[in-house]
Parts: C-alpha cells; sequence; structure tokens
C-alpha cells in the first residue's frame, strides 16, 4: 500500500451508480485519495480492473469483496493479476460475509468465521509466498489446503509487492484475527466511537500483540455513516437515507452490540422484529435522533472532512466516505477532501507512504 495514513479522503461507491470509467476519472479528479467498491451486484476487482486506466495515480480497493465466497487460490490469482495492472495500488479488502450468503448464494462451506478468516489469509500469503521464492507450496489447515504449485501455473514474483489486505470486522474475535495476521481493519460504518474504543480497538491490540506486531504498521480504515450534501434538503435527504441504514443493520443480530453498549437493546429488539414483518418504513420510524447522532455526522458537504477528521481521527489511518448516488458523489466535487490534522506545516498536505 500503497498509503498506510492517508491524508486525503477516500470514497466508496457501488459501481453500479455510472459507467466505471467515467466513475473512477471523476473521483480522481475531485481529489480522493482513493476508490473503494462494494461487493453486491458486480466483481469489485473486475470493475476495478476496469476503473484503474481512467485513475491512474490513485489507490484502488474493495470494501469489501466476500471471500468465503471463493478459495484463496481464486481470490490470489485475482489480486495479484489487478497490483501487476495496476502497478501496486491495490488495497484487498476482505470480509466474511453471512452464513445465508455464502451457503445459499455461493453455495459454499460456512463455519467459525473469525478462525476461518486467519486460516483464509494465510493461505493467500502462502500461495503468494510460493509464487515469490519458488518454494514448494506446502499449506494444509483445517478449512483450506493448496499442496500443489507447478511452474505451470506459477506467474513468480509480483514486481508491485503483494496487495496489502484489510480485514473487515464487526465483532471482536474478527478484530483480533485482523491485528494477528492482516495488514489492517476495516470497520464496518454500523459502529460508534465507543465500540470502536471499548471494543475494536482492544481486540486489535490483542491481536498485534500475540503476533508481535506494532500498531505503527498497521492500518485502521473507517466507512463511517454521514449525512451531508450542498443543500438542506439533500441534507436531511441524507439523514433519513442514513436512519434507514441504521434500522437495517440494527435489526441484524450480528450488529447487536454496536447498540448494546449503548444501552439501546430494546431498540434491536423492536427492529429485528419489524424486520421479520417485512415493516421496513415502520422499522426508519423507530430510530430516534439520538442514535442517528452518535451513528452519524450530519454536516454540510464543504465542512464534512474537517468534520470526519476531528470525530475519526484519534482511530483511523483512513477514512472512506461512502456515495450511494450519482448526485451523492456530485455533492463532493468542489468540497475538500484534505484532512486538516494530518497536513504538514510546508502545505503540501502528504503523509503518504508507499511499502
Amino acid at each position: 500500500m500503497n498509503s498506510r495514513r492517508s491524508d486525503t479522503l477516500d470514497v466508496t461507491v457501488d459501481p453500479g451508480i455510472g459507467p466505471i470509467g467515467e466513475l473512477s476519472a471523476a473521483i480522481e479528479e475531485h481529489g480522493f485519495g482513493g476508490l473503494f467498491l462494494g461487493e453486491t451486484c458486480h466483481d469489485p476487482l473486475m470493475m476495478l480492473a476496469a476503473a484503474s486506466s481512467s485513475a491512474p495515480t490513485i489507490d484502488l480497493g474493495t470494501s469489501v469483496f466476500v471471500a468465503f465466497g471463493r478459495s484463496p487460490m481464486v481470490t490470489a490469482i485475482a489480486a495479484n493479476d489487478l497490483q501487476t495492472l495496476t502497478g501496486g495500488r491495490v488495497v484487498l479488502g476482505v470480509g466474511s460475509q453471512v452464513k445465508p450468503h455464502i451457503t445459499r448464494r455461493f453455495s459454499m462451506p460456512w463455519s467459525s468465521p473469525a478462525d476461518r478468516m486467519r486460516e483464509y489469509v494465510s493461505a493467500m500469503r502462502a500461495i503468494w509466498r510460493s509464487w515469490a521464492t519458488s518454494e514448494p507450496l506446502d499449506f494444509a489447515g483445517e478449512f483450506y489446503t493448496h499442496t500443489l504449485m507447478t511452474p505451470m501455473f506459477d506467474p513468480g514474483p509480483n514486481a508491485f509487492g503483494n496487495p496489502p489486505v484489510i480485514v473487515a470486522g464487526v465483532g471482536p474475535r474478527m478484530a483480533r484475527v485482523a491485528g494477528e495476521i492482516a495488514d489492517g481493519l476495516l470497520v464496518h460504518s454500523f459502529v460508534t466511537q465507543e465500540y470502536l474504543r471499548t471494543v475494536l480497538v482492544p481486540a486489535v491490540d490483542e491481536g498485534l500483540a500475540a503476533a508481535g506486531r506494532s500498531r505503527a504498521d498497521f492500518t485502521v480504515m473507517t466507512t463511517p455513516m454521514i449525512a451531508t450534501g450542498t443543500s438542506d434538503a439533500q441534507i436531511a435527504e441524507a439523514r433519513e437515507f442514513v436512519r434507514g441504514q441504521i434500522a437495517f443493520y440494527g435489526s441484524t443480530p450480528a450488529y447487536r452490540g454496536a447498540l448494546d453498549i449503548h444501552g439501546w437493546s430494546g431498540l434491536h429488539e423492536r427492529l429485528h422484529a419489524l424486520s421479520r414483518q417485512g415493516a421496513w418504513e415502520q422499522m426508519r420510524a423507530n430510530v430516534p435522533d439520538e442514535v442517528v447522532d452518535e451513528f452519524a455526522l450530519t454536516v454540510p458537504v464543504d465542512q464534512a472532512a474537517a468534520a470526519l477528521d476531528e470525530r475519526w481521527s484519534w482511530v483511523a489511518d483512513r477514512i472512506s466516505v461512502t456515495a450511494t448516488t450519482s448526485q451523492a458523489l456530485a455533492a463532493w466535487e468542489s468540497a475538500p477532501k484534505r484532512l486538516p490534522s494530518r497536513q504538514t506545516s510546508s502545505g503540501s498536505g502528504s503523509t503518504r507512504r508507499r511499502s
């Protein structure tokens, strides 16, 4: 990576909001530090390959790539190719997804997600190491086995090194795994500062300590919720969208910890019951302003970078905003992207470094 600590905002988008070439070119022109794509209706690595020539300088990453939907070998090959194609600009954000999607949509096995993720990342690293050193591939774990690599299928060393792997985590077990074996933690948008401070950060620190690693070599990337726009009407509309996101995530048992820590367990129970009825609008109406304010910033877009910097820079090495529509992305066109606390005295603002 590209940069461990970035002085500019990244942006996470759904590639379906516009032609990927035009979209990526606009994002680079707008001054974002990196373009991150989620995985919903499209393969994010394929879309980033298409985007790379239109955005030739910024980082290109996944937020997130569904790891358990593929074998480690499939992901290792695709990420290695993209790293070469982009000249070493890839940030591979991987996540577990949840059991129904892995077993019923991808038709892949599911068990012990934190332990499986530890092994998944370790397997990819073993594959890359085999290519880099020509040593025999000999990875045998509980979930994955890779013990065959013949010269015909060995691409050799990557001139740009391996792409950094950041693991997406919501709970403490996955955060600890990230600290043990990954290059970073990709923090879910459904977290609060209190949850990060008391649950996720201590878990990362435990993982780093167990592996004898330093926080200085580890990246925390946040994708915080934000209600923003260029007018009061846009901001109000964005705030209601965020309220709906909170209702959706808050109804999911796997995410309830972020509510429990604030004493909002009852809200989860109500939202979960409504979700089982398909009462989506009622769910949104059940999320009070107090909860919205805890999870999200509400701020004009020209003040957003400074507000995000103030709220999240105590923990985040990279901060990504999310643009779910072309209109939302357009609102950022002339807004500042640089994070004030990371500007150098010379005014260059660069804290980026390559490793």
